[in-house]
């Protein structure tokens, strides 16, 4: 077993920030859904349900790729680049909803995180170059 001694690169370290911070807003919004599924006089409980457990599935990857991307696993980039750029039709949708307060600065957290992890020193640190 090899211990990398070398410091782990800003860009990684901002990438991680950013997954964890979007896995707590995430949580927080399944939070409130829970309570809005429990307390809705008139719902379609398999929906409600979906969503909801959609929501904490999301929580909980995003709070995990943060974690493995921490620990340098470099088989967590690519899964975390997903959920990041499904940020982008959600950001789009948003914006065509009328939410660009919203749908933009989504779109630019998922191209800024994708970034940060495709950044050379990123790449170095996670054995890609």
């Amino acid at each position: 077993m090899t211990i990398d001694s070398a410091p782990v690169p800003d860009t990684l370290r901002w990438a991680v920030r950013l997954l964890r911070a979007e896995a707590v807003a995430l949580a927080l919004l399944a939070g409130w859904l829970v309570w809005a599924d429990l307390t809705a006089t008139k719902t379609d409980l398999v929906s409600a349900l979906f969503v909801t457990g959609f929501a904490i599935a999301g929580a909980v990857a995003l709070w995990a790729l943060g974690g493995a991307l921490g620990r340098r696993r470099a088989g967590a980039r690519a899964p975390a680049m997903v959920l990041e750029l499904m940020l982008l039709p959600v950001g789009w949708f948003m914006i065509s909803g009328g939410l660009g307060w919203l749908g933009v600065p989504l779109m630019a957290l998922g191209v800024g995180v994708c970034a940060l992890l495709v950044s050379p020193p990123t790449t170095r640190a996670l054995g890609f170059g």
